[in-house]
């Protein structure tokens, strides 16, 4: 399996030593380049992200989805984000200027922060900490945030109303997604998410299987968890359109609006990249103990592992979406408190129990 440190660490070196450039110099060029790398990819990202949507939901209704523009329709994504740009932002009257303003730059921030935290590759996780799984929650929960102050700077009934909504259901689903990544770090013994996909390269090394029966409800947890702290449907309460019009973003234009639209989309594949990260492996491969088997799947890059995992998981998400009725919001958090939340403390107990005991797939 290629390490890609060995690329950061030639760069590093042909700043320093082949340039002669110091400390500060150096630092700086390589936090512009991948502060600039992570920005590219979230956008291109997310144009897959929005394009596969429509693919996959005009499947679902026997529809063939966007076909005009470009083959197949490719080019779509791309003239409905420079119609988004060349769109007026404009602020609503008798709205609170700042928290409006404020709102979207939050929302995206939190996004692209957790966006930082997936590790693509074997040497490639841009933010790396020990206690990587607790930051990572952390800069998650701003989105929180910027939605309720989108909402309630709209100085809009439907706007506040729908706020509330999504504050309360994603702080509610938080619960149990920490609970499914403490089940993991207990039985990784770490919180680093590169030490997390280490811990499960091998033959038959991957969390759902080394961890088998509380790691697979662990699993499963995360991934409703996830679908609803990131308001897709059938969680989508917050943006009922037959009810709240357009939710906590009603009153937004142009970018205004694409942030909100951008940060929806990307955490879908951010929860996804998380599942796959701390479940299916990460970038880590397919290996099985036949020697033959396992030099092959090695040679292929542990991007592609990554990529493909993530996109299978979004692929699921986005099934259930378009297969499934939307939920009230009493049935939503009736879901996560008197289910979700009980199952994950039990999961958790019971995964204690296996790793005291020893009873993992060693």
């Amino acid at each position: 399996m290629f390490d890609f440190s060995i690329v950061t660490q030639w760069f590093d070196a042909l700043l320093r030593e082949t340039l002669g450039l110091g400390d500060f110099l150096s630092i700086l060029i390589e936090c512009v380049l991948v502060g600039t790398a992570i920005l590219v990819g979230y956008a291109l990202i997310a144009c897959v992200l929005i394009f596969m949507e429509r693919k996959v939901c005009a499947y679902f209704q026997c529809r063939l989805g966007p076909m005009r523009v470009g083959y197949w329709g490719i080019l779509q994504v791309f003239a409905d984000v420079l119609k988004m740009l060349i769109k007026e932002i404009f602020i609503v009257d008798k709205a609170d200027k700042i928290l409006y303003l404020v709102a979207p730059i939050l929302v995206i921030m939190g996004s692209v922060g957790a966006f930082a935290f997936l590790p693509w590759n074997n040497g490639a996780t841009i933010l790396d900490f020990n206690v990587g799984v607790f930051l990572l929650t952390a800069i998650s929960s701003i989105g929180v945030i910027g939605i309720f102050l989108a909402g309630w700077g709209s100085n809009n009934k439907y706007s506040v109303l729908s706020a509330m909504r999504a504050a309360v259901q994603m702080i509610s689903y938080e619960v149990s997604l920490c609970l499914c990544l403490i089940t993991a770090v207990i039985l990784t013994g770490t919180m680093q998410m590169s030490g997390i996909v280490e811990a499960q390269t091998g033959p038959f090394k991957w969390l759902i299987f080394q961890g088998h029966i509380p790691a697979l409800i662990a699993f499963f947890v995360f991934l409703v968890a996830g679908n609803a702290e990131a308001n897709r449907g059938p969680f989508d309460m917050a943006e009922a359109e037959s009810e709240l019009t357009a939710g906590h973003h009603t009153e937004y234009s142009g970018m205004g609006f694409g942030f909100f639209y951008l940060a929806e989309f990307l955490n879908l594949f951010i929860i996804a990249g998380i599942a796959a990260t701390v479940f299916l492996g990460g970038w880590a491969p397919v290996n099985i103990g036949i020697e033959a088997f396992d030099a092959v799947m090695n040679y292929i890059p542990g991007i592609v592992w990554f990529m493909g995992k993530a996109f299978f998981l979004v692929w699921i998400l986005m099934w259930i979406k378009w297969t499934f009725p939307r939920l009230r919001i009493d049935q939503i958090l009736k879901l996560e408190w008197k289910y979700l939340m009980p199952v994950c403390l039990i999961d958790l107990v019971l995964m204690t129990v296996v790793v005291a005991l020893g009873l993992y797939i060693k």
